[in-house]
């Protein structure tokens, strides 16, 4: 089925912005980067992805961010530059941008209220509990539980019990395409 993409969501750089079939992304979000959204992934309520339209935020089949997650693929340095905006046609005086894609493949969630700094990958099956911070560049384990600040792995995941679950909707959604 097509994806839903509530129509109270901001999606500046819609030409950028792909989502896969059976994946809903609710109210009241914002994306400022170029997107990829996988298949059967659900982006809640009041989550923000921004950065530029020059930076890239993907995440994979069966995946979530929870309300109120925010992704940053572009932050000042609040020690060396003006924390401002740069009107479009001024040129960039900013000198120390923290920049980088974000990316969190297959089988990823983040709990609410979490965020995400710039340049960071979640490896697959990997998942972040709520009210977490992710700085710059984290080191990730697949198949892992984090949490907390500073962030921390707190336990493996059951790669097993997933991957049975997604055999089963996967099974569940072909039976339904062969019957529409």
């Amino acid at each position: 089925m097509k994806p839903i993409i509530s129509p109270n969501t901001r999606i500046r750089h819609l030409e950028h912005f792909v989502a896969g079939e059976d994946s809903i992304v609710d109210d009241y979000c914002y994306f400022s980067t170029k997107v990829r959204i996988g298949r059967c992934t659900h982006i809640a309520s009041g989550c923000s992805v921004a950065g530029g339209a020059d930076m890239q935020f993907e995440i994979g089949h069966f995946c979530s961010l929870s309300s109120g997650v925010k992704v940053w693929c572009t932050s000042d340095d609040f020690v060396n530059d003006l924390v401002t905006i740069i009107p479009d046609g001024i040129g960039q005086v900013k000198t120390h941008l923290i920049r980088g894609n974000v990316s969190l493949d297959d089988y990823t969630a983040v709990g609410s209220n979490s965020v995400l700094m710039p340049d960071n990958h979640v490896p697959e099956g990997t998942v972040i509990g709520a009210l977490s911070f992710v700085p710059v560049s984290f080191e990730f384990r697949p198949w892992s539980v984090y949490a907390g600040i500073p962030i921390r792995l707190i336990r493996p995941r059951n790669r097993e019990s997933v991957m049975e679950q997604v055999r089963q909707l996967e099974a569940s959604l072909k039976t339904r395409e062969e019957t529409t």
